[in-house]
C-alpha cells in the first residue's frame, strides 16, 4: 500500500507553499495587475491552509496537552506574520495596526463580541 501514495512534493500541503512562493517572487517589486493581486491572495489563503494542515498533523502526534498548545502557537505565528506583512507593505499610514489589531483581538477574546457595540456604547 505504501507504493500508491504519492511522493512528498506532489502532496498539495507541500506544493502549495512551493507555488505561493512563487507567486510572491512574480509579484514582487512590482505594481501588479489585478489578476496577480488575485493570484497571490489565493496563493496566500493556501498557504496559510497547508500551514493549518502542518501543525494539525503534529499536534495529533504529540497528542493532548502540547497539541492545543501547538495549534495555538502556529495561530498566533500566522496572525503576527500577516499584521508584519500589512504594517510592511502599509509604510507609515499602518503605524498603529498593531496596536488596533491587539486590541481588537483583547476585545473580542474578554467580550465575546467586536468593539465598539451599542451595549458597550449605551453603558457609558
Amino acid at each position: 500500500m505504501a507504493a500508491k501514495r504519492f511522493p512528498a512534493l506532489l502532496h498539495w500541503s507541500t506544493a502549495i507553499p512551493v507555488a505561493a512562493i512563487a507567486a510572491l517572487v512574480a509579484a514582487w517589486g512590482r505594481a501588479p495587475a489585478v489578476r496577480l493581486v488575485l493570484l497571490v491572495a489565493a496563493a496566500l489563503v493556501a498557504a496559510v491552509v497547508a500551514a493549518v494542515h502542518h501543525a494539525e498533523i503534529v499536534a495529533h502526534r504529540v497528542g493532548e496537552p502540547f497539541s492545543s498548545l501547538v495549534l495555538a502557537v502556529a495561530v498566533t505565528v500566522i496572525e503576527v506574520s500577516l499584521v508584519v506583512s500589512m504594517m510592511l507593505a502599509g509604510g507609515a499610514s499602518a503605524v498603529a495596526l498593531a496596536r488596533d489589531t491587539v486590541f481588537a483581538a483583547v476585545m473580542i477574546v474578554s467580550t465575546g463580541r467586536g468593539w465598539p457595540c451599542e451595549s458597550t456604547i449605551a453603558e457609558h
